[in-house]
């Protein structure tokens, strides 16, 4: 059976992926920075690595430890939400760091194998604010946005080698927990001068008028793996397939 890695797979929407794909028989890899073995299925087909993907040597020592990969899920993501004026340099670097450079570095890992055996597949997995951007979010859009771009121009340059490269987008998922990792506390990103301003989004927060479930998720990176067109784009919940339909008709 073939073998898919997935980072971030503690909590959330990875963690359902991987459930996803070892239901339908494939070899799971699953990555986090802390390994944690009670939350998966226990399964002779899934392996738990720990994974940094803002570290080279981490990055290096799970790849190798992995093997052959047919299908790299870069789902690990953290952010934060508030006041751009009021987000620390060092907080949107980490952003940045998780985000985007951690997802091209994945990649840069993984795709010399891909290669020499001309297959595989890539699946970046960014947000439905590349879509329509949200207000308070702007260092987090942003890093998501740069994904949008790179997996594009990556899906051509890889479809040389028959090499897939795929975007997921999820939708507004309450259960997410990326913000955790990010060391910072909402209400110290929000200055009194945008109190205002942040109360009515923040309700909205609260009761969104459409969710995505992590098996909303999950169901489109199944999607987004076996799909052999040159589609790039798949939204994951209601709320994302009704944004990609506003934008992209």
């Amino acid at each position: 059976m073939p073998t898919i890695l997935i980072t971030g797979t503690s909590s959330g929407y990875g963690r359902e992926t991987a459930r996803r794909f070892l239901a339908e028989g494939w070899n799971v890899v699953a990555t986090m920075r802390t390994p944690d073995t009670d939350v998966l299925p226990r399964s002779e087909r899934l392996r738990i690595l720990p994974l940094d993907v803002t570290r080279a040597e981490s990055i290096a020592a799970a790849v190798e430890a992995a093997g052959p990969i047919d299908a790299l899920v870069n789902n690990a993501g953290i952010g934060v939400v508030g006041a751009f004026e009021a987000t620390p340099m060092a907080h949107i670097r980490k952003i940045f760091d998780t985000n985007t450079f951690g997802v091209m570095a994945m990649c840069q890992a993984v795709i010399p194998q891909m290669r020499a055996r001309r297959a595989g597949v890539i699946v970046n997995v960014t947000s439905t604010v590349t879509l329509a951007a949200m207000p308070l979010a702007a260092a987090y859009t942003a890093s998501k946005q740069a994904i949008e771009g790179f997996t594009g121009s990556l899906a051509h340059e890889l479809g040389h080698f028959d090499i897939r490269a795929k975007l997921v987008e999820p939708g507004y998922g309450p259960t997410t927990r990326f913000a955790q990792n990010t060391g910072v506390r909402i209400e110290d990103l929000i200055p009194a001068a945008y109190a205002d301003f942040a109360a009515p989004i923040f309700a909205g927060f609260a009761h969104p008028a459409l969710t995505t479930k992590e098996t909303d998720v999950a169901e489109a990176v199944w999607a987004a793996v076996n799909d052999t067109t040159g589609r790039l784009h798949f939204p994951g919940g209601a709320d994302a397939a009704a944004l990609h339909e506003a934008r992209f008709g």
